[in-house]
């Protein structure tokens, strides 16, 4: 369920910075790279801050 929301929220988030950097202003497109940078982080390190917050609200694994 955890993997699953975190899918959806990551997801979200993406297609939500490439809107706003097309509608808005491009400087959104740093939250996008943000967003790569830390899933390739928790890649390495095993340890991602969403996912200990979907932990903290009661998502199971």
């Amino acid at each position: 369920m955890k993997n699953k929301a975190f899918r959806i929220i990551v997801g979200s988030f993406i297609l939500i910075s490439l809107a706003l950097s097309i509608y808005v202003n491009q400087n959104w497109l740093w939250f996008t790279a943000f967003i790569g940078v830390n899933l390739i982080q928790s890649g390495f390190t095993k340890w991602c801050l969403l996912e200990t917050i979907l932990s903290k609200i009661g998502l199971k694994d």
